[in-house]
């Protein structure tokens, strides 16, 4: 068998819209029809020419799509809602007819691309993980090898033999990635599904599929929008935008090239009217900015104080405000959350908790030097009242770039690792150990 798992040679997919059609048999739509009919006429002298409204009328969800995955590769297939991902993944999976384009495939494949695909709801867990075994072309006593690993993995020995449609969202992906992982395909496609498990069974997941990648040199092909997930699972990327592959490489480079397309740092946001501004009848956000070296900035030096201003409008006389800044990565990682509370080592605000008149007012919150590693960054803002409602969110308000100022590369010469590089104290003596 050739090393080439997955050929994809300019593969595209056609559909077709405003095709649905009704039963007009009832009397509401034979009523309906008399009333419109003498719209129907003088609509139809205006329709456009046929070639027009063949092109209305078709999507290409993909287009000219081409690439090759090896054996034991695991890829990560990314891109914003829309762009393609799981038609991809339907056509790869035979689920799905390309319109255009050739799709060839080495060996088995197990897909999970939906709560659901793959399994009948009358049929126990047991019968189910047979009949998945027996599409898979695999026989009877192969399955039985492999019986018990998969109940293990699932965690469902209690539910084995109770039909499938009865069973939660959460148990019937267990059941079916411990199907698909086990019963050695030698490609498995994996769409956004996971997500629906709990925390702890995503982690024994993404540590099964690292198992078949590394150990037994199986091709993962793995949808998400979790940018974390891909760097750390996959090998290579593919970025599709609009249906074409906009973008291939390492998966760190196909994350970087995602985050920063169409995304460029902008250091200050500002509403220019109360109706435009995101909030409530009670609070207004007006503007949001980062600020370094007294001035507002998307570029901030390692060894430099970062300030994220807040301006927003009281519209409510007596409200209590508390403002909240949340900091993401680039590859959208909750890396802190700050709130406007007080605190023993820190002097509170005086306006914390303090009713305030009707009016705008301004809110700093301030990063230390030498605390972000550096790398893009993305901030989120919230204005919460008394109740701890959030009446106002600016959601990814702002975003900043954390340069290396070379100070500390004095220091270490390697690449620092993680969001934050902080100075911590050391000391270090000598013991005597018995």
């Amino acid at each position: 068998m050739s090393d080439q798992l997955i050929t994809v040679e300019k593969l595209g997919k056609r559909y077709r819209l405003n095709h649905l059609s009704r039963p007009n048999h009832g009397l509401r739509h034979l009523l309906q029809d008399a009333v419109t009919a003498p719209f129907k006429v003088f609509r139809k002298r205006n329709e456009p020419t046929s070639t027009q409204k063949r092109d209305r009328d078709e999507f290409w969800a993909l287009r000219d799509i081409s690439f090759d995955i090896k054996q034991g590769e695991v890829v990560g297939i990314i891109g914003r809602n829309g762009a393609g991902k799981s038609t991809l993944l339907k056509i790869l999976s035979r689920i799905t007819e390309p319109t255009e384009g050739r799709v060839t495939l080495q060996g088995r494949v197990a897909s999970l691309l939906e709560v659901g695909t793959g399994f009948h709801g009358e049929l126990t867990g047991r019968e189910n993980i047979f009949l998945n075994g027996a599409i898979l072309g695999m026989s009877r006593q192969e399955i039985n090898k492999k019986f018990d690993e998969i109940i293990s993995f699932a965690e469902v020995e209690k539910f084995l033999d109770t039909p499938v449609k009865h069973y939660s969202s959460g148990m019937y992906v267990r059941l079916a990635f411990a199907v698909a992982a086990h019963l050695e395909p030698e490609i498995l496609i994996i769409d956004e599904v996971l997500a629906v498990g709990d925390a702890q069974f995503q982690k024994k997941c993404l540590g099964k599929m690292q198992d078949i990648s590394s150990r037994e040199g199986r091709t993962v092909l793995f949808v998400s929008h979790n940018m974390g997930t891909v760097s750390t699972l996959c090998t290579r990327g593919i970025y599709l935008k609009k249906g074409t592959v906009d973008f291939m490489g390492t998966a760190e480079e196909t994350i970087t090239h995602y985050v920063n397309d169409g995304n460029h740092d902008q250091g200050e946001r500002t509403w220019p009217t109360i109706d435009e501004a995101p909030g409530s009848d009670k609070l207004r956000l007006r503007a949001v900015r980062i600020i370094s070296e007294d001035k507002t900035a998307s570029e901030v030096p390692i060894n430099r104080e970062i300030h994220v201003e807040i301006d927003f409008a009281n519209l409510v006389e007596g409200t209590r405000v508390c403002p909240s800044v949340h900091l993401f990565d680039h590859l959208g990682v909750l890396v802190l959350t700050s709130a406007n509370f007080p605190s023993a080592s820190i002097k509170a605000d005086p306006w914390y908790d303090k009713p305030c008149p009707v009016g705008t007012y301004r809110v700093r919150c301030t990063l230390p030097a030498n605390f972000l590693n550096e790398g893009k960054y993305k901030v989120s803002v919230f204005l919460h009242d008394s109740n701890h409602h959030a009446e106002a969110r600016g959601d990814e308000a702002v975003a900043f770039t954390v340069h290396e100022t070379g100070e500390m590369r004095r220091e270490y010469s390697g690449p620092w690792t993680g969001a934050v590089r902080v100075r911590l104290g050391w000391e270090t003596k000598s013991i005597d150990l018995k």
